[in-house]
């Protein structure tokens, strides 16, 4: 038991180690949005470029299963979306708001027609009140683009960082107080 405690004890540890470096990175994300929307275009260049060579390969190693040239052709789409983030950075940033714009105003009317299917369950206003903030945040986002491209996403990933590592802290923070409790009670039950 002690050894699965001072195991669980370190995991814990760790986890509130992490949630605090997330805090903080969270913290400067939101404090350098300019910055962190570069981060967030230029790892997304990467990743495509990444995932275009991944494509050539298997591409190349699946030549006489047929296809080849489509393969060949999305592996240099993405290489070449990749390329063209990376070396235009401001034009990946727009593109990237427009496309984080869209994909909000879909993803809130799918939501709200989600809700109004799902209107004779309990608690179906949940549904509707995120369809209804989703497709408000897409419009903002259309409505102030392009002056908010800028800022936008890396204030979002700052923020999106930030939950997660004050979720995982205060995680942590009860699995402490958990583990305190227990080790106390194991205490009081072997003196007694």
């Amino acid at each position: 038991m002690v050894a699965n405690s001072s195991e669980i004890k370190k995991s814990v540890n760790g986890a509130l180690i992490s949630g605090i470096v997330l805090t903080v990175l969270g913290i400067v994300g939101i404090a350098l949005p300019v910055v962190s929307t570069i981060f967030a275009e230029t790892w997304v260049a990467l990743i495509l470029i990444t995932a275009g060579f991944t494509k050539l390969v298997y591409a190349t190693q699946t030549r006489h299963e047929g296809g080849f040239i489509w393969k060949i052709l999305l592996s240099a789409l993405y290489i070449a979306t990749g390329i063209m983030l990376f070396v235009y950075p401001l034009t990946g940033i727009l593109t990237l708001t427009l496309l984080l714009g869209s994909f909000l105003l879909t993803e809130g009317t799918f939501e709200l027609i989600l809700a109004f299917r799902i209107r004779p369950q309990q608690n179906w206003t949940w549904a509707l009140g995120n369809g209804i903030v989703t497709l408000i945040l897409g419009a903002l986002i259309w409505f102030q683009f392009p002056y908010n491209a800028p800022w936008l996403i890396g204030t979002g990933l700052g923020a999106s960082i930030l939950a997660t590592g004050v979720s995982r802290v205060m995680l942590s923070i009860n699995a402490r107080s958990a583990l305190n409790s227990a080790d106390q009670s194991l205490d009081q039950g072997a003196s007694a």
